[in-house]
């Protein structure tokens, strides 16, 4: 049928009709809320590159958690920010850690009102920045699976949901799994950052927790952003390991690769709108170089549109808030 017989222009006269009508939509369930936790803070410390985020003591991660459960929001993703770093990141896995107290918190407060998933890496607890354990100036893969075994029973002990691996080592998800279920935690999901690439978006994640690598980058570990054929490999092997969600990391300049894992495997993917894609947005809108809101929700609505069941952001609050309020500009 051609103009003028077809008028596409005739569905989108009406906001009523272009919601109903909308091919992809949001909701609160759909978003994950990162939380950091302080071991030393005794009140919420702003991050200055993550503004509306903090370093939070227990208590005010706690009123976070109540906020998230208001708004709707199903679960929060949890990073820990150590008193003292060593080489060996052994604060990790202490049962006393600032994770791992929360975790149990929000547990005995909320119960199965919130989800709890804990990331699981050492980046934030070792003093050279790095997310394993050294040999020489080099990560050691199988050294660092040790390691990451010994969170997962600390993590899961402390009552996590969801243990999320983000050091990208080999084998990491396979090696969880198997402690996972020999220590009787075999409901506890495994959230793989199986797709996370060496970006340069990371950059307030990495001042919020101090994570700055002492020396050289992380390009050993993590992916290369140029590769999706190696993206999909390593998303089909964290399946095979044991995965119950795969993630793609960042979820903004990585749409193509959320899409191709969402189409090719079984498994729900989740997406991470990360600290720099945040950061940028927040930067251009203070400077009124484009509407925030609006530009919060487009954001938001490709890495849903590309496929991803979950979104892990820094959004998840103001874009449930959006929603309730301001949807329709």
């Amino acid at each position: 049928m051609s103009y003028p017989a077809s008028r596409p222009r005739r569905l989108r006269r009406s906001p009523l009709l272009r919601r109903a009508l909308a091919e992809t939509t949001l909701a609160a369930s759909d978003f994950v809320l990162p939380l950091f936790v302080s071991e030393t803070a005794t009140a919420p410390v702003p991050i200055s590159s993550l503004p509306g985020h903090h370093q939070h003591s227990i208590q005010s991660a706690l009123d976070e958690c109540q906020q998230a459960i208001d708004l709707g929001i199903p679960m929060v993703l949890l990073f820990g920010i150590p008193a003292a770093k060593d080489e060996r990141g052994t604060a990790a896995w202490a049962d006393d850690g600032a994770v791992q107290r929360l975790t149990t918190a929000i547990k005995e407060r909320f119960g199965d009102r919130l989800l709890v998933a804990t990331d699981l890496c050492m980046c934030e607890y070792t003093s050279h920045g790095h997310c394993g354990i050294l040999s020489g100036r080099e990560v050691d893969n199988d050294a660092t699976l040790d390691a990451y075994r010994q969170i997962a029973a600390s993590q899961a002990g402390a009552g996590a949901d969801i243990v999320a691996p983000s050091g990208m080592m080999d084998g990491q998800v396979g090696a969880i799994r198997e402690v996972l279920d020999g220590g009787g935690f075999g409901e506890v999901a495994i959230m793989a950052y199986s797709a996370k690439m060496a970006s340069a978006f990371y950059g307030p994640f990495r001042d919020a927790v101090g994570s700055v690598p002492a020396f050289g980058d992380r390009r050993a570990y993590q992916m290369d952003g140029a590769n999706l054929d190696e993206a999909l490999r390593e998303v089909r092997l964290d399946i095979v390991e044991g995965a119950d969600i795969v993630m793609v990391k960042p979820a903004g300049p990585y749409l193509d690769i959320v899409a191709r894992v969402a189409a090719e495997v079984d498994v729900p993917v989740a997406a991470y709108q990360v600290s720099g894609e945040m950061a940028m947005i927040k930067a251009a809108a203070e400077r009124g170089w484009l509407d925030h809101d609006a530009a919060v929700m487009e954001s938001l609505v490709s890495i849903r549109r590309a496929g991803a069941k979950l979104l892990i952001s820094y959004f998840a609050k103001e874009a449930v808030r959006i929603m309730q309020g301001l949807r329709e500009a």
